[in-house]
């Protein structure tokens, strides 16, 4: 139980948490993202058409390329508040995602509370409730905030299954919990499912270690953890079922390149992208622009050019996309030729240096664009206020991470294969991201909440 000193203490922690959001929310006035009107098109038609679709030239097509959580969650927002709200419920969206990112953190002081120590989870929830990068996007019409919740809960839901098991106990509330958690995360964002799959990993392997008698501890791990397996899966069933009955594919999650069946995605310019893409400056000038811009071949970094000849070769290709703002295929032909020609020449480059770049620059970037700061940021002499937040921005992200990492190194994390995995599952996906966005890592910080208030309190880990 807890004290009535530490009660007020989380009080406090949680007021700062909310103010601190609302001020966020206040001074930048967010505006809808594009990938915003998209979510909410889509659950507007189900909710008022029964079709969970664009529409094309005034014809209202089924799709497949989002999944339906944040549209559905949009949707439902505007027709509650809409009607009392006109001009402004959206505000409702972002009060919902801010009470949502304060219950976040809540869970995980509990989790600490229960797998660590009292005074962990008093750093935790203050880690949690003063973060500005997780604290940014509850102003935010994407899917990252509830996709935050959605790891608390999962961490906080398998922590609690865990140490009932360690009990010699079992607790199918959190097991269903937990099966909920990975459930919300895959129908926010395919990526979703690297939870699952880290939750569903060490649920077994830690309920199995937790069994004394050896000769049933697989069998008796297996049917703690198929409540997981039920509660995480089911959800996605009638999603499944309408892609069989609509498309005649077996589509659980969204397609890797979003696209519907029939749809031709630009394999091969995503590809060649993947050549040279390393940061998320060298991108937004480029592959950004595909499909509502010109690229201008001059804002493409050296390192996307092997040779003057490539170089005029890339830009005949490029002014080919910008006279049509669309990529043919025998363009995307082109492209995919042309990224095969480059990775022969550096493979090294295309298969580890880059994609190593890519996860690092996403992780310790000074988070500018949750901010609304200059992607370059260094440039001082065009914006030093900016600049200088950035940097500071920086360095404050930089602390979290080390902590968390020398957490880790110092074995302090509770269950550190099970929330070591998710991170470096993580990891390993975001090695193949051609767009190289900080906000991909925003998922990341649930587990580093944690690990870097273990690093704070000399307190001794359990679970591992």
């Amino acid at each position: 139980m807890q004290s009535s000193q530490s009660r007020r203490r989380w009080l406090l922690l949680v007021a700062a948490g909310a103010l601190l959001r609302l001020a966020l929310l206040a001074l930048a006035r967010p505006a809808y993202w594009g990938d915003t009107a998209g979510y909410l098109e889509l659950g507007r038609n189900l909710l008022h058409h029964g079709v969970y679709g664009l529409a094309d030239n005034g014809v209202l097509a089924p799709s497949l390329y989002r999944l339906p959580a944040y549209p559905l969650f949009l949707a439902t927002m505007e027709l509650l508040f809409a009607r009392i709200w006109p001009n402004g419920w959206i505000d409702a969206v972002y009060l919902v995602q801010t009470a949502a990112d304060l219950a976040g953190g809540l869970l995980l002081a509990a989790f600490a509370r229960r797998s660590l120590s009292a005074p962990t989870a008093d750093w935790v929830l203050a880690l949690a409730m003063l973060c500005p990068f997780t604290a940014a996007y509850a102003a935010t019409a994407l899917t990252e905030c509830l996709s935050v919740l959605a790891v608390s809960l999962g961490v906080y839901a398998a922590g609690r299954a865990l140490a009932a098991a360690r009990s010699g106990r079992r607790d199918p509330w959190a097991f269903a919990l937990a099966g909920f958690a990975a459930a919300l995360a895959m129908l926010l964002r395919p990526d979703g499912v690297l939870l699952f799959a880290a939750l569903a990993a060490g649920l077994l392997w830690y309920t199995a270690r937790a069994v004394p008698a050896r000769d049933h501890r697989l069998r008796a791990s297996v049917a703690s953890v198929a409540l997981f397996y039920l509660a995480a899966l089911a959800p996605l069933a009638p999603w499944t079922v309408r892609n069989w009955r609509t498309f005649h594919v077996f589509q659980p999650l969204s397609s890797v390149y979003q696209n519907d069946p029939g749809e031709r995605p630009s394999v091969g310019f995503y590809r060649w992208a993947l050549t040279w893409s390393d940061e998320y400056a060298s991108t937004i000038d480029s592959l950004c622009c595909i499909g509502d811009r010109q690229i201008d071949v001059a804002l493409l970094p050296a390192r996307a050019f092997d040779s003057p000849q490539q170089r005029d070769q890339t830009s005949q290709m490029l002014a080919e996309y910008n006279s049509e703002l669309s990529i043919s295929p025998e363009l995307d032909a082109r492209f995919a030729a042309l990224a095969a020609e480059r990775i022969r020449s550096h493979p090294l480059s295309f298969y580890l240096a880059l994609p190593v770049l890519r996860v690092t620059d996403m992780i310790f970037r000074p988070r500018t664009e949750a901010f609304y700061l200059d992607a370059y940021w260094w440039r001082w002499r065009q914006h030093p206020g900016q600049s200088a937040v950035a940097v500071l921005l920086g360095l404050l992200n930089l602390g979290y991470m080390a902590l968390a990492a020398w957490a880790f190194l110092r074995r302090r994390v509770p269950w550190p294969w099970m929330l070591g995995g998710y991170i470096l599952l993580r990891c390993l996906m975001l090695t193949t991201m051609y767009y190289a966005e900080q906000r991909y890592t925003l998922e990341f910080f649930p587990i580093v909440f944690i690990a870097a208030a273990a690093a704070i309190v000399p307190s001794s880990a359990t679970g591992s």
